[in-house]
Order: structure tokens, then C-alpha cells, then sequence
């Protein structure tokens, strides 16, 4: 089978790989915990490691209508295409900025470092670096909720909030590498609340998970409550400050989606994540916040959750790896 690269989703916890066909076959995903405490060494001897073996046991690739292809090992690979957290300048694959999820990935050479770790199984295929969630943005257009479509606005709500706007079927990077980064956008709702980034008044600072549950203690919730997924479960059985905070910061992650929709008028807007997740608590609220802000002939735009789930940033980061390039 020719043109097939190695798809990579670089996470804070868990870094996963899978070969990646040119038509979007993809085959067994393997991942490892991600050593983000150990520092960028680490992380990248793990990324490497892991890609090898993916290389070395091949396997069978199976399309989205279900054909298969055998790939027998040692697989000739044509690239190697990486998602992973931070802004990244996708020009040179190196990290302009990152929160502390991976310590000191600030200022990584992914690309160099991989390239270097990697050469004699990359040959001269290329090494594209990018966000995360632009790689889940790029896999949920080619294969999965926006396919079909030339734009796409992809939210998603996690340990952060996250997005990517695609248009003419590729993910927008933005002048200074930052296009999407929507839960550094001020949000009402989150008045007063520092966010991560240490700025006021962010929507990351109510509407990731990890703020949600900050909210819910806020508003009296029982500290005995240890987590997000706690307060998701207390809310479903009906109590009544679970609830709230719920609805609140799914209200206020609707409204910033709704804001980006009427800069941008994307022709759908799918929304992934651990929140996305939560079950309808979470989901009808943000949906009618989101409506209820938008002008009318923006009134019925699509809105649909992740259809790939955690292999969409694999096959959206191999996506850009048989692109051979990235596009600015």
C-alpha cells in the first residue's frame, strides 16, 4: 500500500499512534502514557518509540466502509504527521507556548527532534507539526461529523477549551499561529474568573471541566465531591447546585460558539471533548445558548458532536502528513 504515513496525538496523558492511509484506512491505534513530567527529552524519546513500533507490527488498515488492507511489517512509511497540545508555528513544527500539561514544552523543536529520533525510519518523508485540536478539526472534515464540507467550526471542551476553524477543508493557523483559540475569548459568564493563562475573564476559566467543578464548589457543592465526572453524576441524579453549575458552564461555552459563528458563518460546528460527553445536562444548554444568540439566517447551522472521538486527531495529523506540507 503506497503513501502510508504514521498519524501521532501528543497529549499530556496519553500519546497515541496509528498508520494512516491515504484514503483515511487506519490501522490498530497504540498509545503510551505520556511522561509530560519528565521534560521535552522524554516526551520525545516516547513519541518515537511509540512510532516505531507502530511501524514495526504494521497490521491491518480498515476504511470508513469497512474494506481492509493488509500492511505487512517493516512498513516503508511516507511521512509522519503529529497533533499535539500548545500553540505550535507549524512553518518549523516548534511550540511557541504551552500550559504546564508537558513540562518545558515551551520552546520544543518537535519536528527537529523527532526527525532526528526518527531518520531512519522517515527517510525524506516530511514531519508536520500542529495543535491538537486543529489535527481533530482536520480528521472530523476528511472522515468524520463535517465531512463533505468545505468549513467547519471544531470546539473542543476538555481540561481546556479548545477550537479550530477550517476553511477550504484544512484548518486556518492564523498569522501568528494562534487561529481558534477560542477559550481565551472574554466571556460574560466568566466575570471575575481568573483563567489559566492568568488574564481575567476568559471562557476556559468556567466553561473547560476542571472549571466546571470550580464553579460547582463556588456555589456551595459538596466538597466532598472530587471531580468533574462526580459533579456530571450528581447533576444527572438531580441535584439541584450540580445541576446549575452544569448548565451554567455549558451556557457559557453556547454563547462564545455562537460568537465565533457569526464572525466566521461556518457551515457546521462540531463540538468533541470530555464534556461533550456529559450526556444531554450538558449538551441541550450549550445548544440553546448557542441558538439563542444567532441571527436568523444562522438559525439552523448544524451542530453535532465528534464523530471519530479519539482517533480523530490521528487521522487529522496524518492527514496534513500526506499533504507533504502544511498550508498557513
Amino acid at each position: 500500500m503506497s503513501d502510508v504515513v504514521v498519524g501521532v496525538d501528543l497529549g499530556g496523558t496519553k500519546t497515541a499512534a496509528a498508520l494512516v492511509g491515504a484514503d483515511g484506512a487506519v490501522g490498530p491505534v497504540r498509545s503510551v502514557p505520556t511522561p509530560a513530567t519528565a521534560g521535552p527529552d522524554a516526551v520525545l524519546d516516547a513519541v518515537a518509540a511509540l512510532v516505531r513500533d507502530v511501524v514495526a507490527h504494521g497490521g491491518t488498515l480498515t476504511a470508513a466502509d469497512g474494506t481492509t488492507t493488509d500492511v505487512t511489517s517493516p512498513v516503508a512509511v511516507a511521512g509522519l504527521g503529529v497533533g499535539t497540545a500548545g500553540v505550535v508555528d507549524t512553518t518549523t513544527g516548534t511550540i511557541l507556548s504551552a500550559t504546564d500539561a508537558v513540562r518545558g514544552w515551551a520552546g520544543t523543536d518537535v519536528r527537529g527532534g523527532l526527525r532526528a529520533r526518527l531518520g531512519e525510519v522517515l527517510g525524506d518523508g516530511p514531519v508536520t507539526v500542529e495543535n491538537d485540536v486543529d489535527a481533530h478539526a482536520g480528521g472530523e472534515v476528511w472522515l468524520g461529523a463535517a465531512a463533505g464540507g468545505d468549513s467547519a467550526l471544531m470546539v473542543a471542551v476538555g481540561t481546556g477549551v479548545g477550537a479550530s476553524v477550517v476553511l477550504g477543508g484544512r484548518p486556518l493557523r492564523g498569522a501568528h499561529h494562534v487561529a481558534g483559540e477560542m477559550g481565551h475569548q472574554p466571556s460574560p459568564d466568566a466575570a471575575g474568573l481568573r483563567c489559566g493563562c492568568g488574564r481575567p475573564g476568559h471562557l476556559e476559566a468556567i466553561g473547560s471541566g476542571p472549571a466546571l467543578y470550580r464553579h460547582y464548589l463556588r456555589l456551595g457543592g459538596d466538597v466532598a465531591v472530587a471531580d468533574t465526572r462526580e459533579v456530571c453524576a450528581r447533576a444527572a441524579t438531580g441535584d439541584e447546585v450540580a445541576e446549575r453549575a452544569v448548565r451554567e458552564s455549558a451556557r457559557a461555552v453556547g454563547r462564545c460558539i455562537a460568537g465565533v459563528v457569526t464572525v466566521l458563518d461556518p457551515a457546521a460546528v462540531v463540538v468533541g471533548g470530555g464534556m461533550s460527553q456529559a450526556g444531554p445536562l450538558w449538551w441541550e444548554p450549550m445548544v440553546t445558548a448557542l441558538r439563542a444568540e444567532l441571527i436568523e439566517p444562522l438559525a439552523d447551522i448544524p451542530v453535532r458532536p465528534s464523530a471519530l472521538g479519539p482517533v480523530a486527531a490521528v487521522l487529522g495529523a496524518a492527514r496534513t502528513a500526506l499533504a507533504g506540507r502544511d498550508r498557513p
